[in-house]
């Protein structure tokens, strides 16, 4: 049987007055070094399984500093009858705001087919960073199909639409040369900043397998190919340490 759920979370200056999960997405006010808002989705069961359909949305208001992350890695499982699942995510930062989106990664069980579609919109002035890490496959075995998709809007206006597709039935190539190389583990980091109007970050390549990329507007999208989660973990804080000196000891 497929379970649908949604959790939403509203952070409104030192206060959540939202903060409501159901089915598998459980949150969790934390405490954690550093200032702001912490909030920990807790998987209450195993999901999403083909047929799911689950739902994150969180808005936060003006002059509010939000971090978000999970307890652990969410796992994509294949149902019994081989739906797709669906994960949506809508973010709102409002005008001096700051969301800092940092789940666990996300690992494509063999024979799962997950779609996920975030979606954020950002006031003129709200400070962004989100990261995105999918694994292709556990320990030794084949990827499933997972379909990703990232749509950011800053100021009313287009600022990145991106789409990734891996594992069966994806097109042809995306385990080639020119996309994953062979390599399991691939993710993204989106650093919004209206400080990279006057400084924006270095472009270029950061090793072998990670690229900087300055967008048009105050923003920078970090890419990466790993072998391993653990790999693809220090290569993106690397990143993250250079585009947001401090961020992960503050």
């Amino acid at each position: 049987m497929s379970v649908q759920a949604t959790a939403r979370i509203v952070a409104d200056g030192t206060a959540l007055p939202v903060l409501t999960g159901d089915g598998p997405l459980a949150l969790r006010r934390t405490r954690t070094r550093g200032t702001g808002l912490h909030v920990t989705v807790v998987g209450a069961m195993s999901a999403p399984l083909g047929g799911d359909r689950l739902a994150i949305d969180a808005e936060v208001r003006a002059g509010t500093r939000l971090t978000v992350g999970s307890a652990a890695a969410t796992i994509s499982l294949p149902g019994r009858d081989g739906a797709a699942a669906h994960y949506d995510v809508g973010l709102r930062v409002g005008d001096d705001a700051v969301l800092h989106w940092l789940p666990e990664q996300l690992v494509a069980a063999h024979g799962s087919t997950l779609r996920m579609h975030t979606r954020v919109e950002l006031a003129a002035t709200a400070r962004l960073v989100l990261r995105e890490e999918q694994i292709l496959g556990r320990h030794g075995e084949e990827p499933g199909t997972l379909v990703t998709r990232l749509t950011v809007h800053r100021a009313g206006r287009p600022l990145l639409d991106g789409e990734l597709a891996f594992g069966p039935g994806a097109p042809d190539g995306w385990d080639g040369p020119a996309v994953l190389g062979g390599h399991r583990a691939v993710g993204q980091l989106l650093v919004v900043d209206p400080d990279f109007a006057d400084k924006p970050p270095r472009p270029g390549m950061r090793g072998p397998n990670t690229a900087v990329s300055p967008l048009a507007g105050p923003s920078a999208l970090v890419t990466a190919v790993a072998p391993d989660a653990r790999e693809l973990r220090a290569v993106l804080d690397s990143a993250l340490d250079e585009l947001v000196p401090g961020i992960r000891h503050g």
